[in-house]
């Protein structure tokens, strides 16, 4: 008789209800391929994490993993964030140097983000917003000979993303069919592979003094943390477009809303200094902006796949393959991260 030790998945998803991302063939996948310890709801208890911890094969959730409960976790291979950040309640070089596999669902979000950003791009590009307000006041222009005076096109204009990862990835065919040079400011990534993807790497301040759109795609780090501001939308010509999807902390919050007030630029905002966004928030008087609720990726289609991706990518690993689905933590870059504060 065999004594193999089965597999154990642990569970501890929140903020995410089980049922929202794991529909039935999932839960049955993942049922198939071991001992799973089921958990919905707030945060699992201390101590019913410490109880499984020793057994655990698997975990999936946000639990805190500091050094000394790793300690307790001998047989652990693999950690899945749902939340979709990587936060800084991890001991990452230690998982590093014990080949557990710290893992994000965060690409699920790609699609629908780029998608948004693009439509972002083009409200602001043609003023829909604008008129759609003047249809319900009655204030409307036949055939926008009034209201398209300072409509543009995005075809032929060259654009440029700030970060180019997930979303940046799922933006760029995308904006391909416009036709202009896509100008790409990423420390993180080389040049070269830059260039192999056709696009033109550039400086942060060349991205704005050059594109007719810049898409702010990236996390915030330590090295980037409120540094695009006034200078950097002083360099777009006026009209110019910022869309912000990424994370608020990478910009000077009032200083692009500064802008946008003095009718220098466009902004289109999906992702908030503070959320949920305050009352009487000043961006809400604020002319020449599109306002959204970080609602860009947060569309019911996609939930299901994040539990698709898990257990893939389960899968590869207790087969002793590399997952190839969700996104790895990186040692080199994952401690820079500054998406959620720390403590």
């Amino acid at each position: 008789m065999s004594t193999t030790q089965l597999p154990v998945v642990l569970l501890d998803p929140h903020p995410r209800p089980l049922d929202l991302i794991f529909d039935r063939p999932t839960k049955e996948r993942l049922s198939a391929l071991g001992e799973v310890i089921w958990h919905d709801g707030p945060p699992a208890p201390a101590e019913h994490i410490d109880r499984h911890l020793p057994r655990t094969t698997i975990l999936i959730g946000q639990t805190a993993l500091p050094t000394e409960r790793l300690n307790l976790a001998p047989q652990l291979r693999a950690v899945f964030n749902v939340e979709s950040n990587f936060l800084p309640n991890i001991d990452y070089g230690e998982c590093h140097r014990r080949g557990i596999h710290v893992l994000s669902t965060a690409p699920v979000f790609a699609q629908p983000v780029a998608e948004m950003a693009l439509g972002l791009a083009l409200a602001a590009a043609r003023r829909m917003p604008e008129a759609d307000a003047a249809i319900r006041a009655g204030r409307e222009s036949l055939y926008g000979e009034r209201d398209n005076y300072d409509s543009i096109l995005l075809h032929g204009r060259p654009l440029a993303l700030v970060g180019c990862g997930n979303v940046g990835r799922a933006l760029v065919p995308l904006l391909r069919p416009f036709g202009g040079e896509i100008f790409v400011h990423d420390p993180w990534i080389h040049p070269a592979v830059l260039r192999e993807m056709g696009l033109t790497p550039a400086s942060l301040e060349e991205c704005f003094a050059r594109g007719a759109v810049v898409f702010l795609l990236a996390a915030t780090t330590t090295e980037n943390a409120g540094r695009i501001g006034r200078d950097h939308f002083a360099r777009m010509r006026p009209g110019g477009i910022v869309v912000l999807v990424s994370r608020a902390g990478i910009v000077n919050f009032d200083d692009l809303l500064d802008a946008a007030a003095a009718g220098r630029i466009r902004v289109a905002i999906d992702v908030w200094p503070e959320e949920p966004i305050p009352p009487d928030h000043r961006a809400r008087r604020t002319p020449n902006t599109i306002l959204q609720a970080h609602r860009a990726g947060n569309i019911p289609e996609i939930w299901p796949r994040m539990g698709q991706m898990v257990v893939d990518d389960i899968e590869q690993i207790l087969r002793g393959l590399p997952p190839m689905r969700c996104q790895r933590a990186q040692l080199e870059t994952v401690m820079r991260l500054r998406s959620k504060p720390v403590g």
